[in-house]
This record gives C-alpha cells, sequence and structure tokens, in this order.
C-alpha cells in the first residue's frame, strides 16, 4: 500500500519529527556517497528529500515517484526534477543510471521483486544503490504515526536475501534512526545523544530503518571462438626424421 505523497510531504518537510528522520537518513547517506560529480543519481518513491546534496555536482537528479502514490514538484524553487511513473516501468534508459536511492518504494510495493528488476535495469555496471526501508526489530515500523509504519518491515537479513536473490552484491549494510518516533520534548531534545550512542554501541542495533548499500557487478563477457577442447595433441611433425637422425645421415 502506497503513501499519498501528500502525506509524505507533509511528514518530511512540515512536522518536527519528520525532518529529524530527514536529517538522520540524509546525513547517513551522505557519509556512504560524500559526492556524485558528473553522475546520474535517481530516487525512486519518495527518496527526494534525500537528494538534494547531490544537486551541485550531479550531471543529472530524477525524482521517480509511483502512479499509486503520486508526485510532487522537486527542488522547490527550482526547475522540476521530479517524475511521476509506472511502478515497474520508469522512464530511464537501461544502464542510464550511476546511482539510486529507493525510500519508501520497496516495502510499500505490491511487486516488490519487479520493483528490484527496474532498479538492476536502469543502474548501470558498477553502479551502486541504496535500498532504505522499516526495520521489523525497530520501534518506528510498529507505529502508523510515521511514513515507517505502512508495508512489510525487514530484518537486515530478509533485505539483504531479497537483493541477493536480485543479483546485487550488498557492500555495507546497517540500522539507522534509533530515537523513538515521539513529538515529546524530552525525545527532541536527546535525539542526537540516541543517535551518537546508537551508531557506537552494539546493543543498540535495532534503529528504525535499514540501509543497505549494493552494487551491480556485471560477469565477464565469453570470448567469441570454439570451446572444442582438444584432448589428443595433432602429430604434425609424424613421418619425418628427427633432428639426430639427420645428422647422423650427413657425416
Amino acid at each position: 500500500m502506497h503513501l499519498d505523497v501528500q502525506d509524505l510531504r507533509n511528514f518530511y518537510y512540515r512536522s518536527p519529527l519528520g525532518r529529524a528522520a530527514q536529517k538522520v537518513i540524509r546525513d547517513q547517506l551522505v557519509g556512504l556517497w560524500p559526492e556524485a560529480k558528473g553522475q546520474t543519481v535517481a530516487g525512486y518513491g519518495f527518496a527526494v528529500p534525500l537528494m538534494r546534496p547531490f544537486l551541485a555536482d550531479a550531471r543529472r537528479v530524477i525524482g521517480l515517484m509511483p502512479g499509486p502514490q503520486g508526485v510532487m514538484p522537486w527542488p522547490a524553487g527550482m526547475k522540476n526534477v521530479s517524475v511521476l511513473c509506472e511502478e515497474t516501468l520508469w522512464p530511464l534508459a537501461t544502464g542510464f543510471v550511476d546511482k539510486l536511492v529507493v525510500l519508501h518504494g520497496l516495502e510499500v510495493s505490491d511487486h516488490p521483486a519487479a520493483v528490484l528488476e527496474e532498479c538492476w535495469r536502469v543502474l548501470g555496471p558498477g553502479g551502486r544503490a541504496v535500498f532504505i526501508v522499516p526495520n521489523r526489530a525497530g520501534i518506528w515500523s510498529r507505529t502508523d504515526r510515521t511514513p515507517f509504519g505502512y508495508g512489510r518491515p525487514y530484518t537486515l537479513s530478509q533485505l539483504e536475501a531479497q537483493l541477493r536473490r536480485h543479483r546485487f552484491v550488498t557492500e555495507r549494510a546497517f540500522s539507522t534512526l534509533y530515537q523513538p518516533p515521539s513529538t515529546r520534548r524530552i525525545w527532541r531534545k536527546s535525539a542526537a545523544l540516541l543517535e551518537q550512542a546508537g551508531r557506537h554501541l552494539p546493543v543498540f542495533a535495532a534503529g528504525g530503518v535499514l540501509f543497505a548499500e549494493v552494487s551491480k557487478q556485471m560477469a565477464a563477457p565469453t570470448r567469441p571462438g570454439s570451446r572444442v577442447v582438444v584432448r589428443t595433441p595433432i602429430r604434425v611433425m609424424e613421418g619425418l626424421p628427427s633432428p639426430a637422425a639427420r645428422g647422423q645421415g650427413t657425416g
């Protein structure tokens, strides 16, 4: 079940809790990808709140928003780069994308396998993608007051297994967003401390969302030509005298 684009916009841009979640997740993404100079960066689902840092240097930035969700213009005050698309048929050429961000696109889809196939198709060889999904072990997936309470939450092993089935190679996987999904002042004031503790103490490895950075690795092409293995050597010199025999004949 896709969320409505207006609800997503209101959460990420107009609520203190949504702005806090946006900052944590975006900082993690920028930590993985500090730059994208000369590259094409695409986001699918509602990934645009995370993509602003790439606008300055990337060759192209594209926000893909699925039809059941709806689309909004983005970025504000600049030329629009967001596109309404079919969930499993994106208006991008094969191998066009260098970096892909998927947020609120996989867990809410009725066709996750087809979405992953489309992710694979549009990524170029060696391209990278980040999938961000609700963590089944975290508290954000247990409340419907945020977008992470909708759709199918994942465990880390479930997410990695699904990505592996679709030929992605996991480079890094971890959880983040350790602050509780609460608007109470005490939690808002301690949010930064909780995020820091969660990153450094393994016992708190149950953040609200899971990150999986993957790459698209292509097998080396096979060389054209015959693949027949000749097991018996061809005796091209058979019948000719050996060098030693020739020397004996010229005394």
